[in-house]
């Protein structure tokens, strides 16, 4: 088969064309066309790197004095956007926000928040005093506009952030998106040189998060509910003795594992932001930790079958493994409100435990079937045992 790709000296003679584009042609190739309605004018503007924003703004260094037109399409029309700078990292936590969006009577408003957390945003004061500040919504898309007089004096270079948001509820401003465009949102702004630097962390993080999503889900959410499906109906069954109880040890144990690595990623997770909690998604998680701890060490602790403490042990084994299923179920709910995938994966989560909870419903009646019918061959025959040799079912038995 004949090769597709062009030969080595057309590639060769293509990077040393793009290599030629002046960066600032690259770069600029959508906000030096942008004007505003005030006629304003800035000296540098950039496109960022992600959510098809675009940042115009002037530099007055021995005043300290920056202004910005940030522009941003909400991803709805009763949206908002904010442009920040972060004084002390590179994330969203810390970050001292510039936020826009339109007010019920038709009115922008633009407030400012130091953004601590993933909480209700609180309108507070900021790292900067703002001298003034705008904004105008146009074609879909919001323009805020603002002058900053920056505390540092000679600090030129600064770490920015913008994000955009579907909806404003009550005035208070509604939680963003996570995907990748909302993660990516932050760079680095040199105001002098008029250039933006994106930073690469968040493709990072959302790896990290993905990965304890994706471990959490599998254990807590799908292999312990499974494992318990399995000692709860498969014992039922007298040729299925000890054979369920491998599985359901074998799958449990299993679960744990992967629990016990999801759990991890959700410590290193909290460690590197610090400043943003989600208090009842850890709380619950924690709780889970301990009680899957509790059931490994019940298994060492199981006393055989006619032991006097075995119906004890019973009541506390099958109590903590039902929390554990139900917990978990309840925290990957939560974890998915929070990482906010693709609709298809939630979806494909609920079809999950829908054909779990349906096979479980459905053994449920047939085991309860068959338990009566043994209790009721029991109690009929139960009477007549011993008899044998000719006796008929109403003579008595011979002493």
């Amino acid at each position: 088969m004949a090769s597709s790709l062009p030969p080595p000296l057309l590639i060769v003679a293509v990077l040393l064309a793009a290599s030629l584009i002046p960066p600032s042609q690259s770069q600029a190739s959508t906000c030096t066309k942008q004007s505003f309605n005030n006629n304003k004018r800035y000296t540098f503007c950039n496109d960022l790197p992600s959510l098809n924003s675009y940042l115009h703004w002037d530099f007055d260094e021995p005043q300290s004095t920056l202004s910005v037109a940030f522009i941003a399409s909400p991803p709805k029309p009763d949206g908002w956007v904010s442009w920040a700078l972060n004084p002390t990292s590179s994330g969203m936590a810390g970050s001292q926000a510039l936020l826009a969006f339109k007010q019920p009577d038709g009115k922008m408003a633009v407030k400012t928040y130091n953004i601590t957390s993933y909480a209700p945003l609180k309108e507070s004061k900021v790292w900067f005093d703002v001298k003034d500040s705008s904004a105008e919504s146009s074609a879909g898309a919001i323009t805020l506009f603002a002058t900053l007089v920056l505390p540092e004096k000679g600090k030129t270079v600064l770490n920015h952030v913008w994000q955009v948001g579907p909806s404003v509820t009550g005035g208070v401003p509604d939680k963003h998106e996570f995907q990748p465009a909302n993660l990516n949102s932050k760079g680095s702004l040199d105001l002098l040189k008029g250039q933006t630097t994106a930073s690469t962390g968040g493709n990072s993080k959302l790896k990290k998060r993905n990965i304890h999503g994706v471990l959490n889900v599998v254990s807590w959410g799908i292999m312990f509910p499974t494992g318990i499906i399995i000692a709860r109906y498969m014992k039922v069954f007298p040729s299925a003795d000890p054979a369920w109880f491998y599985l359901h040890v074998s799958c449990q144990v299993s679960a744990y594992a992967v629990g016990v690595a999801g759990w991890g990623t959700g410590l290193k997770l909290g460690s590197e932001s610090k400043s943003i909690t989600y208090s009842v998604h850890r709380n619950i998680g924690i709780t889970l930790f301990v009680f899957a701890t509790l059931q490994v060490f019940a298994l060492l602790l199981r006393p055989k079958k006619d032991h006097k403490y075995r119906i004890y042990w019973n009541v506390y084994h099958h109590g903590v493994g039902y929390s554990v299923a139900v917990l978990g179920i309840i925290n990957v709910f939560k974890g998915l409100g929070i990482l906010q995938p693709d609709t298809k994966w939630k979806r494909a989560y609920i079809v999950v435990i829908a054909v779990l909870g349906g096979i479980a419903l459905l053994l449920e009646a047939f085991t309860w079937v068959v338990v009566l019918k043994r209790k009721k061959a029991d109690k009929s025959t139960k009477p007549y045992e011993g008899y044998n040799n000719g006796h008929s079912r109403q003579e008595p038995l011979a002493p």
